[in-house]
């Protein structure tokens, strides 16, 4: 044997063992294929089975009225098995299924369902999406009438898997307020802060994994169903959140400031019909992204609304009297290494302390705070933690922010003239308004609510009442003469741009310089806090707009017309909150027919032909009677343009045709002619306004 041939006999040997090996592995994976293969088959389905959780729906949250604020609508994803269906059933329908399907979806023809199907038939496959488009449940029903399909789940294999989307009615109408919970579990709002309720209890259900990894349910007897959550039903009046976010969005875009929120509250029960808050996008836009009024992030030197406290404190402890006077110089001064300044050039000299509150002396808050209080701190910092203002409130929203008081053992010297003022301490918008909703509340200190009841259909789970923090803020005295001090600022104080002859309004504006990084800018916070009616509290509000660009840099300027604007709505819409109106529109009895406005034609005709002796004064189309001696003289009683015309009297027709004319939506309750309208005649009104009249 040569040297060649015995290298390649050593070759062959060196690889015979691979070649065995190999062998050996090819046999074993056709034993395994087809040998063994329903086995291995089966243990894979058996693996392939496991219980998943199945979400249950998630509850509504409503306003106060019922409206949906937050609901969750069901949608199905569609799915078949197609090995369910007999062969005579494939055969006598699948042709009809292809062309419904292509027909739904318009994505691909009836001859791609089909081949679909089939396909997925014959290869053996137990579940094939049809398609990834969500249907509802209108098309989930017509769906169930299809052929196949209406053969059901067990016979047909078709299969609807509910997917339960978060929708908002009102779209992003208190987005904020809402809130959201994301997949993660985190989130803001009611939707987070009751999350528990709303989200109910899952469920659980026996799903078998698909050749591409997807899970389908599948029959089972040990089905655990889901329990829906509960609903919330909350204090918001839907119209006033809308209002409150109009305002407040026209105010911002108007001075082009960084963020503002605003919060309405009904005074008896604390209860939050409103609460706006909006903040600018990169792009100028505005949004709802966080809310300030009840947030760490709304945490701020209040300003001027802190007044109230501090004058407050000096009437409860002092005697300190509204008539007194104090020198507030030439509106500098200086304390200890600081120097405290009002905004009037020159200063207000000297003047009463209840001028020093109507005109917003700083440096008048300051003195007196150092001269009563100078020397026990501890006396004012009492009223402070009386009045709620160091502590957290316990809102039903996660995330509230809790006041930053220091207490008296951190004060410097001039931590108290400072504080006086509304500086050297921080608090949410949510406490400032609850301190002054307090004052309009006779001096009952109620927790601000916004959930009332949490239910399940018909039956009530939980109802949440008014809350008292204070039974009793102050003395009846000092409470009085706190509900002066309010009305003053609006009468003849820095409010006097929202006075209105209809309603009083009661309130403080406030404007503190932005702090950062422990530096004062040039930038402002604004702000106003109030309450109206103020001789019959209804509602409190407070408005705050932060660092507004422009001309316009205070309290008075910016946040004060929007809360003008807020209240403007809701006295339109209370007629009970409305005054009677003048003599002159009140009926007249004697031998004249109840005749008092109209068209002008149409009332001279009817007079004519009954006899009533008439005269028209004025050449108009719609008059109003006016009576001298026996007889009735037309005059003209057409609304200007952009002004509430006057239908009292009038017959429904006719002030209905006035009043859609002038721009107006029209709500009317009773029977008659026209006794009360809530828009008062001559004032200014906006194009789709709601106006209501009571007829009797």
């Amino acid at each position: 044997m040569n040297i060649k041939k015995t290298i390649v006999l050593k070759v062959r040997l060196a690889f015979l063992p691979m070649l065995i090996f190999g062998g050996a592995i090819i046999y074993r994976i056709g034993v395994i294929q087809f040998a063994e293969g329903e086995k291995w088959r089966s243990l894979q389905a058996e693996i392939g089975l496991e219980y998943r959780e199945v979400p249950a729906t998630r509850g509504n949250i409503v306003s106060d009225n019922g409206s949906l604020l937050a609901t969750s609508i069901p949608f199905y994803k569609l799915a078949l098995d197609p090995s369910r269906a007999s062969e005579a059933m494939i055969n006598q329908g699948l042709d009809s299924l292809a062309y419904y399907l292509a027909a739904f979806f318009k994505d691909n023809s009836a001859k791609h369902y089909k081949q679909r199907i089939l396909n997925a038939r014959n290869s053996g496959k137990r579940y094939v999406q049809l398609n990834r488009k969500l249907i509802d449940y209108q098309d989930k029903k017509e769906m169930e009438q299809w052929p196949i399909f209406r053969a059901g789940r067990m016979r047909g294999g078709v299969l609807f898997t509910k997917v339960d989307k978060r929708f908002k009615p009102f779209g992003y109408l208190g987005q904020r307020t809402i809130g959201f919970v994301n997949q993660n579990g985190r989130g803001a709002g009611l939707e987070y802060s009751f999350n528990t309720e709303l989200a109910g209890k899952t469920g659980k259900a026996l799903y078998r994994k698909t050749v591409g990894g997807k899970w389908r349910p599948i029959p089972d007897a040990s089905e655990v169903r889901a329990i829906d959550g509960y609903d919330l039903e909350t204090t918001i009046d839907i119209n006033l959140q809308d209002v409150a976010e109009s305002s407040l969005l026209k105010a911002l875009a108007r001075h082009q400031a960084d963020y503002g929120t605003a919060v309405v509250m009904e005074v008896a029960t604390g209860h939050i019909k409103a609460m706006a808050n909006l903040s600018r996008n990169k792009n100028g836009t505005y949004s709802e992204r966080y809310n300030y009024a009840v947030g760490s992030h709304g945490l701020r030197e209040p300003g001027s609304t802190f007044k109230l406290a501090t004058m407050l404190a000096l009437l409860e402890d002092t005697n300190l009297k509204l008539t007194d006077s104090i020198d507030t110089g030439n509106g500098v001064e200086q304390f200890y290494n600081q120097t405290v300044k009002d905004h009037e050039e020159g200063g207000y000299g000297k003047i009463t302390v209840a001028k020093a509150f109507e005109q917003s002396s700083n440096i008048a808050m300051a003195k007196l705070a150092d001269k009563y209080f100078g020397l026990k701190p501890q006396k004012f910092y009492n009223h402070l933690v009386e009045l709620g203002l160091t502590q957290a409130m316990g809102f039903q929203m996660e995330g509230e922010g809790v006041p930053n008081v220091k207490k008296p053992d951190e004060w410097s010297g001039i931590t108290l003239p400072w504080m006086a003022h509304g500086y050297g301490l921080e608090l949410t918008p949510l406490h400032t308004l609850t301190l002054y909703n307090a004052v309009a509340n006779q001096g009952k200190m109620v927790k601000p609510m916004i959930i009332k009841r949490i239910t399940k259909g018909e039956s009530e789970i939980k109802t949440f009442e008014t809350t008292v923090i204070n039974e009793r803020i102050c003395s009846p005295n000092t409470l009085r003469q706190l509900q002066l001090l309010l009305e003053g600022v609006v009468k003849e104080g820095t409010a006097q741009n929202i006075k209105d002859a209809d309603y009083a309004i009661a309130g403080k504006t406030g404007t503190a310089q932005t702090l950062k990084n422990g530096k004062y800018q040039k930038q402002y916070m604004t702000s106003f806090a109030g309450y109206f009616p103020a001789n019959h509290p209804k509602y409190s509000c407070i408005v705050v707009i932060e660092n507004p660009r422009g001309v316009y840099q205070y309290g008075s300027s910016v946040a004060a017309p929007v809360f003008k604007e807020i209240a403007d709505h809701v006295y339109a819409q209370s007629i009970d909150m409305h005054t009677l109106l003048a003599g002159e529109y009140q009926r007249e009895y004697g031998v004249f027919p109840v005749i008092r406005a109209g068209y002008q034609p149409d009332l001279v005709t009817i007079c004519n032909e009954i006899g009533v002796s008439n005269h028209v004064i004025d050449d108009a189309n719609w008059v109003r009677a006016k009576i001298k001696d026996n007889a009735i003289d037309w005059r003209k009683n057409e609304p200007g343009r952009g002004l509430a015309p006057n239908v009292l009297g009038m017959t429904l027709r006719d002030a209905l045709y006035l009043l859609e004319s002038s721009g107006l939506k029209v709500n009317i309750s009773g029977e008659g002619r026209v006794k009360k309208q809530s828009i008062l005649a001559g004032r200014k009104i906006n194009k789709g306004e709601v106006i209501y009249i009571e007829l009797g």
